[in-house]
């Protein structure tokens, strides 16, 4: 969620109004993007909080001046702070895992020195396990997203400012059909996702309880809206999917050049073209709407995996990265795990991810689930068989392999590692 900035309250005057028509031809033309698997990058969200003492709030003006602090340092990566003060690395698109992984190591490490220096550290945890909801960012964004999520309780304000992930971007895949194709790749994440919601399940514990699910974080978005972090529905090809799901979804909101912006109740944005809105969208309008659709799997051009809770101590990240990079991008890998994940599809049943049984059981539960269990193992076989291929350094293999012999090996998850916070009096066991 990239903050506001001038030029970004409003279209321009003189663009033309969007028809239907061609709303749908641009949504089907930018979404999926074709071509053979080349770039990956990864969007890093941390909690920010204090060094010594974790589970204490840190104050408003200690957390803008560190921030300003990070932004004065020179970084590979795009910086961003999300609504209750975490942090966001997205890093640029690059042409293999290793430049990915190497920038953006290189970036954390002087992120951290930054932080470090005003006694903060940055904290692999999906949902704060301490504090309740609190936005630093006064923007007109925020301001009407909050107001629309509150309408379906409180999810939203959780989400927007105590929650972090690993988010993971991988081109849209090959046109034609086959283990890299698109339409192959988009139904992996579907099935493969709910994997990975297990796998890295890491957030067990909020506002000092344990809250009966192993990745609260992703309990939170299933509950967030009725309809706008939900996959399309049926079984269309997923560019006519995606445009369909687009237009039915209700706006958010409808920027203004000037004061709040609108926030109406149940516009999808087909209806604002049909003239039910306050003015005739334009391309513009369009665009931003794509970025208030919060799916497991967005496309944008490529596809957005944002699924994975953010992940403990100094390497945790580079797990998830490294892990779904092969199991997408390694041809062979590829044709494996969509072999070991099909069946889920049956245990998923017709509702949208992620609010189906396969992915209700994924957060509840992680691998504690003997179905989800079984197929991470496969999973994590094949991503370590496929990682030599793809030119992996020893310290990523190693890295991955640790974890799958930690966790996975043994129907594990790092939400089974977190201490209960009403037993650590100063938190520093849930901050590894």
């Amino acid at each position: 969620m990239p903050p506001d900035t001038l030029g970004q309250h409003g279209p321009p005057v003189d663009a033309a109004p969007l028809g239907e028509e061609e709303a749908e031809d641009l949504l089907r033309g930018i979404c999926f993007k074709t071509g053979p698997p080349r770039t990956v990058g990864v969007e890093l969200e941390w909690l920010v909080h204090d060094r010594e003492h974790p589970e204490a709030l840190v104050p408003e003006d200690r957390l803008r001046a560190a921030a300003d602090a990070v932004r004065a340092t020179p970084l590979d990566a795009a910086l961003t702070f999300e609504p209750g003060g975490q942090l966001e690395l997205s890093s640029q698109p690059k042409g293999s895992l290793m430049e990915c992984v190497d920038a953006t190591a290189a970036d954390l490490a002087a992120v951290r020195d930054t932080l470090g220096r005003s006694g903060l550290t940055l904290a692999g945890i999906g949902v704060d396990p301490w504090n309740p909801p609190r936005r630093l960012l006064r923007e007109p964004r925020y301001d009407a997203m909050e107001a629309a999520l509150d309408r379906s309780g409180s999810a939203g304000r959780a989400m927007m400012c105590t929650s972090a992930s690993v988010q993971v971007c991988l081109d849209a895949g090959e046109e034609e059909p086959g283990p890299l194709g698109y339409g192959r790749r988009w139904q992996l994440g579907h099935l493969l996702g709910a994997v990975l919601v297990a796998a890295f399940a890491n957030s067990p514990f909020r506002q000092g309880r344990r809250t009966g699910w192993q990745s609260t974080r992703q309990a939170l978005w299933a509950d967030l809206d009725p309809a706008r972090t939900l996959a399309p529905q049926g079984r269309l090809d997923p560019r006519d999917a995606w445009a369909a799901h687009v237009l039915a979804t209700p706006l958010m909101c409808v920027r203004n050049a000037e004061g709040p912006w609108d926030v109406p109740e149940a516009l999808t944005f087909r209806d604002w073209i049909r003239g039910g809105g306050p003015r005739p969208p334009v391309r513009a309008d369009l665009d931003y709407h794509l970025t208030t659709l919060f799916p497991p799997v967005r496309p944008r051009g490529h596809l957005e995996l944002r699924m994975i809770d953010a992940q403990s101590g100094t390497d945790g990240w580079l797990v998830p990265l490294a892990v779904t990079t092969a199991l997408f991008d390694d041809p062979e890998a590829a044709e494996t795990v969509y072999r070991t994940v099909k069946p889920l599809a049956e245990t998923a049943g017709l509702p949208p991810a992620p609010r189906n049984p396969l992915w209700t059981a994924a957060a509840r539960d992680g691998l504690r689930d003997p179905e989800l269990a079984a197929a991470a193992a496969a999973c994590f076989t094949a991503a370590l068989e496929a990682l030599p291929r793809m030119g992996a350094s020893g310290h990523v293999l190693g890295t991955v392999a640790a974890f799958h012999e930690r966790y996975v090996a043994r129907g594990r998850c790092p939400a089974d590692d977190l201490p209960d916070p009403a037993q650590e009096p100063h938190g520093k066991g849930l901050v590894r």
